[in-house]
């Protein structure tokens, strides 16, 4: 344990933890860690992600293909804009210096790229004197960790990248601060519990931990190697969670920070040691992509359940690094779009953006063609059904429904929930996340993931304002799971199905809901409900942005942007048509302009077999809309 307690030295360190360090029970996390071994050679700097040299495979696709040439040049023109600003400075947000940290990494990842593409020395001067000022911070912020991770993989990169040509005098001041700041802190049990999660702090973590390591791996090569290996098993805990079919249980936004991070850690891994010892093939990983890609509709905005913002504009360097190792061009058709038709100004922000051109492999973006299958369907702790009548045309129906439990890492109260889009416009919405600074300023604990945590006490986050069901006003079960239980494929009636009797239990015996694209022409949503010893009554709601007029006992009309929509309901009963307001409750709450809750209620007797049938026909209220009982759905297990 010698090399951990230097590791350590000239720290304040608790007695608590020297005595651990020198009983051995710190060696414990790296004892079963051997994939990289004390034979293993990583090569001189640089290391991380793009060996010396391998600029000329850039330039080259560059060269050929115009849209490369103009990222190259937008991430050069940003990077002369850093040039002037002030580096970033110790100011936390709330308990986060989280801002501080993504906007270090956004810029030396961008200097770094730009010096070793032009050898100018003006991006060089830059990102040195950044990383010196991120040095000399009194620390990184271990107590929110992620805060750590990001800020020491900015550094690890330009430390790596520039190494040979940083003075002797600031490499030794940014390694002894990927050390101290970085590296030490991630062996204290009180900032590493992320070691045993299943989320993206793991992945996030143990990724800028890796980077740290490699970067100053030659300074004492057996204690990167422990960090290393620490990493490569601890990483295994949320690369299960793509299982079986490549679902990402915590949705659009985090998709992109988890599985970005552990891309970044699996490409280290490959360029130090040539392999990344399986992990790509753990099963779902690699087909984890083509859910991003059908998680977003023709209007360019995501399927944003659980904490995921309602835009989707950015790109995903991620997604290039899939296409490259699936050799399928095809997974980048919505990067296609966006990269032929959209400023790149509105690129610059992405913190891993280089990551772009390192992962692009020449592909030609005018030779992208589009996906085949109309349907993906994913299985897994948030199983989803996403589908649609085409990919090209931008006025096509597409539909996006969940199931899954509210128990999942940063979920919401929106089991059995979808979006939809015609005509060019969303017309069944999700709000989506709120900032966790507005709520945590006040008071408010938002990860709780019991029934009576704090966080359902959220507007935004509970069913009655998500398109599902709320049964006698309660909020779904936390504890409950909703599987999909069979899906179509049929072009004239793409559909899906999902079990919400867990998530009702004790209200409902029974509740399905099924999904479907009818004859490619609108979507009609059937719930199936069975009711126990008492009478309930069932609220059916969609959050729309469009305006809505109850036209009659059973329709709503919805508008904007000068299209229709026709909501048009049959049931077992009489409904009640229904609009509510999205005013929040809370001064804690967000506001929701702009937007409305459409639906109706209906009442259900005690030990009632009940069903209702929602059409949402765009543009066209002549369609006879009749859908069968589900268990005449066309389905494939």
């Amino acid at each position: 344990m010698d090399h951990l307690i230097r590791w350590w030295r000239g720290a304040a360190l608790p007695l608590f933890l020297v005595m651990l360090l020198q009983t051995g029970v710190v060696s414990k996390l790296f004892s079963q860690a051997d994939s990289v071994t004390a034979t293993a050679v990583v090569g001189d700097h640089p290391r991380l992600l793009l060996r010396e040299n391998e600029e000329k495979n850039i330039r080259a696709n560059i060269a050929a293909d115009p849209v490369w040439q103009r990222m190259h040049k937008a991430i050069l023109e940003e990077c002369d804009k850093m040039i002037p600003v002030p580096p970033v400075e110790r100011i936390k947000i709330g308990r986060r210096l989280l801002g501080k940290s993504r906007e270090a990494l956004r810029r030396l990842f961008f200097l770094s790229y730009a010096y070793r593409m032009t050898q100018d020395k003006k991006y060089l001067d830059r990102a040195e004197k950044e990383m010196l000022a991120i040095s000399a911070f009194s620390d990184w912020n271990p107590s929110h960790f992620l805060d750590v991770a990001e800020m020491t993989m900015a550094l690890s990169i330009g430390y790596d990248w520039l190494y040979k040509k940083l003075p002797a005098g600031s490499r030794a001041v940014i390694k002894t601060a990927i050390i101290e700041k970085g590296l030490n802190p991630s062996l204290d049990p009180k900032n590493n519990g992320w070691l045993k999660v299943e989320h993206n702090w793991n992945q996030v973590c143990n990724a800028g931990m890796t980077y740290g390591a490699l970067a100053v791996y030659e300074g004492d090569p057996a204690s990167s190697r422990g960090i290393i290996n620490r990493a490569i098993k601890s990483i295994v805990r949320p690369m299960e969670e793509y299982a079986p079919d490549g679902a990402y249980p915590e949705g659009y936004g985090y998709w992109g920070y988890g599985t970005s991070f552990n891309v970044l850690f699996l490409q280290a891994l490959n360029k130090c040691f040539g392999t990344d010892f399986g992990l790509s093939k753990r099963q779902g990983f690699l087909k984890t992509a083509s859910f991003l890609e059908n998680m977003t509709g023709p209007t360019g905005k995501p399927f944003n359940f659980s904490d995921a913002g309602e835009r989707g504009g950015s790109l995903q360097p991620a997604l290039f690094w899939f296409a490259s190792s699936l050799h399928d061009p095809a997974l980048l058709w919505v990067a296609r779009d966006r990269l032929l038709k959209d400023d790149f100004a509105a690129f610059m922000n992405e913190r891993l953006l280089p990551g772009v051109m390192l992962w692009n492999d020449g592909i030609k973006i005018n030779a992208i063609t589009a996906p085949k299958d109309l349907i993906w369907v994913g299985r897994g702790r948030t199983p989803v059904a996403l589908m649609r009548t085409s990919w090209t045309d931008t006025s096509a129906i597409f539909v996006g429904m969940k199931g899954g439990s509210a128990s999942v890492n940063h979920a919401h109260m929106d089991i059995g929930s979808f979006v939809m889009d015609a005509q060019g416009v969303r017309w069944a919405m999700d709000f989506g996340a709120q900032d966790y600074e507005s709520l945590e300023s006040k008071g408010l604990q938002i990860f709780g993931r019991t029934q009576d945590a704090q966080r359902w006490t959220v507007f935004r986050y509970i069913n009655q304002v998500h398109n599902t069901l709320t049964v006698n006003g309660q909020q779904q079960l936390v504890k409950g799971y909703a599987p999909i239980t069979g899906y179509s494929r049929q072009p004239s009636f793409l559909n899906a199905t999902v079990d919400l009797g867990e998530i009702y239990k004790g209200t409902l015996v029974k509740a399905l809901r099924g999904v479907a694209i009818v004859e490619g022409k609108y979507v009609a949503v059937r719930d199936e409900m069975e009711t126990a010893d008492t009478p309930v009554t069932i609220r059916w709601t969609m959050l729309t942005p469009a305006d809505a007029k109850i036209t009659g006992e059973h329709t709503i009309e919805l508008t904007q942007k000068g299209r229709k929509l026709l909501l048009k309901v049959a049931a077992s009963g009489k409904v009640v048509m229904k609009t509510w307001p999205t005013a929040p409750p809370h001064e804690y709450d967000a506001a929701n302009p702009g937007t409305v809750l459409v639906g109706f209620e209906l009442a259900v007797p005690a030990h009632t077999k009940a069903f209702t049938v929602v059409s949402l026909l765009p543009g066209n209220d002549s369609v006879t809309a009749v859908v069968s009982p589900l268990s005449k759905w066309p389905s494939a297990k």
